[in-house]
């Protein structure tokens, strides 16, 4: 299945979340793994390994790669995941955000994590970044008031290598976009367009999973929810 010059896998967070992550929570499209191959990438690779163990359809990729990442042990038994690998760490920076559909549902969750090496909290911080996604759980009853929950079976993974540039991944309608970035602050603001390359203030891990545990008190509609 070789791919002509000029194409290459460059998916949109919608598309992330609403088929590639959630086609694998349902175990279902084996054939994804051809892009996006199943990696366990925090503690048992280093980032400038990756690259060349992408999927079979991405390998000559050069500017971002994708995998699919397991639910650690430590994590189901109600521990923090592991972010250290042989020379590093990964480090949760700026404030998690909501993904966003094109027509403005949120379905799923993304952070952004940099690579440091050395020995935490003195290590050196480098240009390796990563974007983890996760999905909004569907409800199955639309008539049953349930508070969202996020799906921890499998993240998805978004590896690359910080630059200037400037990339949108969150194409909602334009103004869909601004209205949201203007009335949202903090942790509960959208996801930012061209989130691969921004560089905020560093955050803590603890400030991710206290937005996911109180996801419905940041103005996320019953009726949007409905619909994911």
């Amino acid at each position: 299945m070789a791919v002509a010059i000029g194409f290459r896998f460059f998916p949109t967070e919608e598309e992330l979340v609403s088929f590639y992550l959630r086609n694998q929570l349902q175990g279902t499209r084996q054939d994804m793994h051809l892009v996006i191959p199943v990696l366990n990438i925090f503690y048992d690779l280093e980032p400038w390994d990756l690259p060349k163990l992408a999927g079979e359809l991405c390998k000559g990729d050069v500017e971002q790669w994708f995998y699919f990442t397991p639910r650690q042990e430590r994590e189901a038994r109600g521990g923090r995941a592991s972010r250290t690998t042989a020379s590093g760490y990964w480090k949760a920076t700026g404030s998690p955000g909501f993904v966003y559909s094109s027509d403005d549902r949120v379905i799923g969750m993304k952070k952004t994590m940099v690579f440091y090496k050395g020995k935490a909290p003195n290590g050196r911080k480098t240009k390796w970044k990563m974007n983890e996604y996760r999905a909004i759980e569907a409800l199955s009853d639309p008539y049953v008031a349930a508070p969202p929950k996020l799906r921890h079976e499998f993240s998805l993974c978004r590896v690359y290598v910080a630059s200037s540039s400037s990339r949108a991944f969150d194409r909602r309608p334009l103004e869909a976009h601004n209205n949201a970035a203007t009335t949202s602050g903090g942790a509960s603001g959208t996801s930012l367009a061209g989130g691969d390359h921004y560089n905020p203030a560093e955050a803590s891990e603890d400030e991710f999973w206290e937005l996911v545990n109180n996801l419905e008190e940041h103005g996320i509609g019953w009726e949007q929810l409905n619909e994911i």
